[in-house]
This record gives structure tokens, C-alpha cells and sequence, in this order.
């Protein structure tokens, strides 16, 4: 008797903790207002960015055949296709301050070779240029976005650059029908500079207002183009740059801006020191908290700079362009510290879910965003190796596909209630969430749980919407960095998300496992 009730009572105790693990499991509550929002994201929010660095460019969209001819890798083109991508920004990143356009067109084995002096050293043949870079952006269906050279170069040179490439007649047009190119090209994005308070000049912002004012001042639309100017803006929360910059330019002569970039990196080290950067791989909880706690970041930073700008521009004229960002980990061991080359993993993927559910945020005012970089370089989307036929595709990559639903879709207003994440005594939301309608009136939900130890139950209403169907996909592994290589290429991939039920009238409840993005699309009936 004793026995059995030692053992009642055991049970008794089991099922009480049960209960207590049950009534411990983080439930939240989502409103997703399906009949409402006004603002478009655009789809050049998932825009990208190749620069001359590294194997981004040589190595990674432009490879020698057996014959030792350059061309363009249809495989990787095909894969950015199906992520739809929108628009390229080329040459540069801190090369664009270096390039001298004229070097690059004509026939290849004529060009003129350059020493990239930035990123580390190596001489390159100048076989990609103008036109193949044209070529890249016409074979992925995408906008071109052209960074030009104010550090080390001249209104004429920039001026007569656009000319060539977007003027019917003329003497920069009867150049380039010499090389090749009959019709004028539809250049949309026009960078003035990057990074001029750094690598593009090491300027002070009232001197590039004035530089900038000049150089754009030349910059004409010919023929049926029209030139989106973009000022080369301030990094991080630089607010003072952008004050600068739409007091003395805007102000002065609105006509010559349409955009102002800001570049915001994702890195973390110990020792707060640039030049200290932790691993890609190998981290520990510590580095998988403070990625996405700095990831996080980028939300303040875009209310910081729209602030500044809402003051002198009400009506948001001037659209923010965040054209470099993403995570700069140290190099990967054994490689060319010049050539940025880093592994990919699941926090890279949460990053970047992060990042892109912040700028659906902020659309109204953000009008486009460029991942760096596309191939081989820092937060790339697909890497290559020498004497490998085939590529991999990293984890980063297959959140854009997830996500390329949002695209030039409108915003929708949600309710998150987004719980806690903690790591000792600080603490970040637990989930992370944008939502869009599409033209058709499917509602597209990407929702992050940035907590890598516990599933999270949403408790997601939609209203103004009785969807007839739903379909998801969800992208998570065991470990946090949890990577793609040649000889495992699929270990971290999307599959079909199925832990959600409809529990009432446009109410469902989904189970979000740990370190996971998911993606649900609510078809309307």
C-alpha cells in the first residue's frame, strides 16, 4: 500500500511538472490587418551588390572555359532569377573611387589592366566592364544601379559615363556603337561616390554636399532615361551627414537628389575593435545573441536618419537607400584576408530575416537595399570554388527566396506580441515579423524566432481576410551555425512548414521552432 502510494504520488508530481513545462511554453499573439495598408515595398529592398573584390566578380559571375575565354555562369544567374532579383549595384564598394570607366570598354585584350589597390593588391585584366556588366544585369532580368567615381575622379569622366551608356547621339553614344552597342542602355540608379567619408575621399560631409552638387549638376537624362541620384550618406547612426546633406543639397537644389545611402554592417567582437571581428562558424551562444542584437540595431538606425530627413522633407521625396549591409565576420582561416571570403550560416539567415522584415518597416522612406555581397564575398548568397562545377547555395540565400513574395507588394499593419529572448542579464524580442498583401489579395507572413532553444506558439489573426488556404515553408537546423558547403550543400534548406491549424474563423495557431524563419502565404478565397 505504502508502494502504491509512494508511486500515485510520483505520478502525480510528474504530471504537475508536466503542466508547469506546458504553462511555461512562450505563447504570443499576432493581428495581421489583411484589409489594410497603404505603403508599397519595393521590390529594390532586395536588391544586391558585386563589387571588384575577391572572387565576386572573377572567380564568381565571370569564369575562364577550358579555352581560357571569360563568360558569365548561367548557373548562378538562373539561381538569382529565381529569387527575382531587382537591381545590381557594381563597381564598387571602395572600388567605384578607383574605377576609371574607360578603361574597361573596347575589345579585352586591348583594355588596360589596374592594380585593385583596396582589396589586396591583385592586378585585373579589366575584361569585365561596362558591357558585360550590362550584359550581367540584362541576362538576370534586374535594374543596373552604377556607383561612379568622386575620389578619384572628375564631373567630365562621370558625365560623359552616363552619356555612353543612355544617350541615342553623340559622340560617348558613337563610342560605344563602336564597341558593340547599337541601342542606348536604361540606367535607373545613379550612385555619386561611396563611402565619401571614408574610402571615397576621407571627406568631411560639407565639402562632398558641395562636391556632390557639382558632379550631379552633370548628370542628364537623355532620351527616355531617367536618372535616380543617389548621394553616397553617412555609415551606422550617423545622423550629422544626413543633416548635412539635405540642408545643403536638398534644400538648396531638391531637383539634384533622389536618394541618400546609408551602409549598416552586422559585426560583433569581443573587444568592440573593427579590425577584431568574430568567426563565421564555431561561435558560441554569446555570438549567435549579439549577431541578432546588433541586427536589431537597424531598426533605430533607419528612425534616426528618417527623423533627419522627415524635418527638411516632409512629403519623403528623398528615399533612404540602405546599398550596403549585411554581416562582416573575420576571414575564413587559410583564405586572403583582402578577399572578405566567409562562411554562411543559420544566424546569417536570421540576420538577414531580421533585416528585411525592418526594412518592410520602413518602406515608406527605404527605398531600396543591397545585400554585400552577391557571390564569394562577405554575406554572399552563393558561393563557388576553383575546378567545382556545381554551387552552393547558403543559407542567406534561401531566406530572399522566402521572402521574394514582398516584393512591390503593400505593407500590411501587425500587432506582435514578440516575447523575450534572454541571454544572461539582456534580453532581445524573442520573434521578428513583417506581412504583405500582394495584387491578387494573398497575404504573405515572414516571421523570425530568433530564440535557439525553445519552439514559440503564435496565436496569428488575420482580419479582414477568411483565407481558403495556406501554405508554408520554413527554414531552421540543429545547430546555430549550421552551414552549406560543396560536399554537404543542402544541410540547411527550406522545407515545407506544416506545425500550424486553423483553431477559428481566420485564426490559426503556428508552432515556430527554435532558430527558424517561416513562411505562409493565405490564399484569399
Amino acid at each position: 500500500m505504502r508502494g502504491l502510494f509512494s508511486k500515485g504520488l510520483l505520478l502525480l508530481i510528474m504530471l504537475a511538472c508536466t503542466g508547469s513545462v506546458l504553462q511555461a511554453q512562450p505563447t504570443h499573439r499576432l493581428v495581421i490587418h489583411a484589409d489594410q495598408g497603404q505603403v508599397q515595398i519595393s521590390r529594390h529592398i532586395y536588391g544586391h551588390f558585386i563589387e571588384h573584390l575577391g572572387y565576386g566578380i572573377y572567380g564568381g559571375f565571370w569564369q575562364r572555359d577550358a579555352q581560357g575565354r571569360w563568360h558569365l555562369r548561367q548557373d548562378i544567374i538562373d539561381a538569382l532569377r529565381r529569387i527575382r532579383i531587382p537591381n545590381l549595384r557594381w563597381p564598387g564598394g571602395c572600388f567605384a573611387d578607383l574605377y576609371h570607366w574607360k578603361d574597361g570598354i573596347g575589345p579585352q585584350e586591348q583594355r588596360r589592366p589596374i592594380l585593385n589597390a583596396f582589396w589586396g593588391q591583385v592586378v585585373e585584366d579589366n575584361s569585365f566592364g561596362t558591357h558585360e556588366f550590362m550584359a550581367l544585369v540584362e541576362a538576370l532580368g534586374a535594374e543596373p544601379y552604377i556607383a561612379g567615381n568622386v575620389g578619384s575622379g572628375t564631373p567630365r569622366e562621370m558625365a560623359e559615363w552616363v552619356e555612353y551608356l543612355t544617350a541615342e547621339d553623340g559622340p560617348m553614344a558613337r563610342l560605344r556603337k563602336q564597341n558593340g552597342r547599337e541601342q542606348p542602355w536604361r540606367v535607373p540608379f545613379w550612385g555619386v561616390g561611396n563611402e565619401s567619408w571614408g574610402c571615397g575621399g576621407n571627406m568631411d560631409p560639407e565639402y562632398y554636399a558641395d562636391l556632390y552638387r557639382r558632379f550631379a549638376t552633370y548628370l542628364f537624362n537623355y532620351g527616355g532615361n531617367q536618372l535616380y541620384k543617389i548621394a553616397a550618406g553617412p555609415a551606422d547612426a550617423d545622423t550629422t551627414w544626413t543633416s548635412v546633406l539635405m540642408r545643403d543639397v536638398f534644400q538648396r537644389n531638391p531637383s539634384l537628389i533622389q536618394g541618400i545611402s546609408v551602409h549598416y554592417y552586422t559585426w560583433i567582437s569581443k573587444t568592440g575593435r573593427w579590425n577584431d571581428k568574430e568567426p563565421a562558424t564555431g561561435f558560441d551562444e554569446w555570438g549567435w545573441f549579439k549577431g541578432l542584437q546588433k541586427a536589431l540595431f537597424l531598426d533605430e538606425v533607419l528612425r534616426r536618419h528618417e527623423t533627419v530627413m522627415d524635418r527638411y522633407d516632409p512629403e519623403k521625396r528623398v528615399g533612404l537607400i540602405v546599398d550596403e549591409w549585411g554581416m562582416w565576420h573575420a576571414p575564413a582561416p587559410g583564405s586572403n584576408p583582402a578577399f572578405l571570403v566567409q562562411q554562411n550560416t543559420l544566424r546569417d539567415a536570421l540576420v538577414a530575416a531580421v533585416s528585411l522584415n525592418i526594412f518592410n518597416h520602413h518602406a515608406e522612406r527605404v527605398r531600396m537595399a543591397n545585400l554585400a555581397q552577391t557571390i564569394n564575398v562577405l554575406q554572399a548568397l552563393i558561393l563557388t570554388q576553383e575546378g567545382e562545377e556545381t554551387i552552393v547555395l547558403t543559407p542567406t540565400y534561401h531566406v530572399f527566396d522566402l521572402y521574394k513574395e514582398h516584393q512591390d507588394a503593400t505593407l500590411l499593419p501587425i500587432e506582435l506580441e514578440a516575447g523575450e529572448y534572454r541571454y544572461g542579464d539582456e534580453a532581445i524580442p524573442a520573434l521578428n515579423a513583417s506581412a504583405s498583401r500582394n495584387a491578387e489579395g494573398a497575404v504573405h507572413l515572414t516571421i523570425a524566432n530568433l530564440d535557439p532553444h525553445q519552439e514559440r506558439i503564435v496565436q496569428a489573426r488575420l482580419e479582414g481576410m477568411q483565407p481558403a488556404r495556406v501554405e508554408g515553408r520554413v527554414l531552421t537546423a540543429e545547430a546555430m551555425d549550421a552551414h552549406n558547403t560543396f560536399e554537404a550543400p543542402d544541410r540547411v534548406r527550406p522545407v515545407a512548414f506544416t506545425a500550424y491549424r486553423a483553431v477559428g474563423d481566420g485564426v490559426y495557431e503556428l508552432r515556430l521552432p527554435a532558430r527558424s524563419v517561416v513562411a505562409l502565404t493565405f490564399y484569399p478565397r
